[in-house]
């Protein structure tokens, strides 16, 4: 009887130790969460908002929108940077000495950080510019055998895992990502069979009609 006594304590006390370190780990776990999440607000506000403006929201044309932009897309983007296998003339010039420093878990805790931003509409461009955008975003054009850009990157524009959120990016910054995927300089097969059929005027529309897009 004293030994079934003994057993059963035994068996309660590893119990409780099994659980203790399960307890420590999650909390370890979750204080390490924390502080990638603190260091990445810290990248973000101190070097990246010199481009991206506060909160993703960047104020010059030339450098992408990241408020609200899908954190996967964004670590992928990341690794590239870092790897040097995105080379589109900004990757060369900024993004390749920036990304190269960061860990995995900066990228994750970055790329989380601006996932969570809110998105804004830019502006409004010409009507005339904003309506032709529309039809060629949401119907392609056949006989420039475009394919609507709405199949992969959503009806409004708001992205995928896989796919980059468009709606509210600066037009600028999409014409050059465009011409870049155009010409190979971002070796991506299906943006650059989509992009060789469209002509300066056309990829000028459809950035015209993404910039103003909202959330």
């Amino acid at each position: 009887m004293k030994e079934r006594t003994t057993n059963k304590r035994l068996v309660s006390l590893s119990g409780a130790i099994l659980l203790a370190l399960g307890m420590s780990a999650a909390y370890a776990e979750d204080a390490n969460g924390a502080l990638n999440r603190i260091a990445a607000e810290r990248v973000a506000v101190g070097t990246c908002a010199t481009c991206h403006g506060p909160r993703g929201h960047s104020y010059s044309p030339k450098f992408p929108v990241l408020a609200g932009q899908h954190a996967k897309y964004l670590v992928a983007q990341l690794q590239a940077f870092k790897a040097q296998t995105r080379g589109d003339p900004d990757a060369l010039g900024y993004m390749w000495g920036m990304a190269a420093p960061l860990s995995d878990e900066l990228m994750a805790s970055l790329a989380d950080y601006y996932s969570r931003q809110i998105p804004i509409a830019g502006p409004t461009g010409a009507a005339a510019l904003v309506t032709r955008g529309k039809d060629i975003y949401q119907n392609g054009d056949s006989a420039a055998a475009i394919p609507p850009c709405a199949a992969c990157h959503g009806a409004l524009a708001a992205g995928t895992d896989d796919y980059p959120r468009l709606a509210g990016q600066h037009v600028q910054y999409l014409i050059k990502q465009l011409r870049s995927f155009q010409n190979n300089m971002r070796n991506v097969a299906v943006m650059h069979g989509v992009a060789q059929g469209l002509q300066l005027g056309d990829m000028e529309a459809v950035a015209t009609y993404l910039q103003s897009l909202g959330p």
